[in-house]
């Protein structure tokens, strides 16, 4: 059973830093894209960032772009978003999720990946 599972969440002041993890296991396919979104309360859940499998591209949100990093270790299928220099808009509840045979580029639509995790909290404020 395909399971995701997102670590790292926290509080932090603006201008801080934080790293999500995403760890996916029981997943066979070689190639997938694993996206991170995130839902603040009263709004649509927004992607932030995805990046492939292989060979491992990457695509950010404008409001992520110069300030966030997706990356990946295949060794233990963990994907990582790096989050610098937040600001109080990035407070929400972060997602991985897994979009089978997809592509990691332009708008993300949320209703495009399948398999989700838990979410994390992360919070920015002083």
């Amino acid at each position: 059973q395909v399971q995701l599972v997102e670590f790292g969440g926290g509080s932090v002041q603006p201008g801080g830093s934080l790293r999500l993890s995403c760890e996916i296991s029981d997943f066979r396919l070689g190639y997938y894209v694993i996206g991170w979104f995130r839902q603040a309360p009263g709004k649509e859940r927004e992607g932030v960032a995805c990046i492939t499998t292989t060979p491992g591209n990457t695509n950010y949100a404008d409001s992520a772009k110069g300030r966030f990093t997706v990356s990946r270790d295949a060794a233990t299928r963990t994907v990582y978003l790096q989050m610098n220099s937040l600001k109080p808009t990035d407070t929400a509840v972060y997602y991985c999720a897994v979009w089978t045979l997809g592509y990691c580029g332009g708008a993300m639509n949320h209703l495009d990946y399948g398999y989700w995790g838990q979410g994390t909290q992360v919070t920015v404020n002083s």
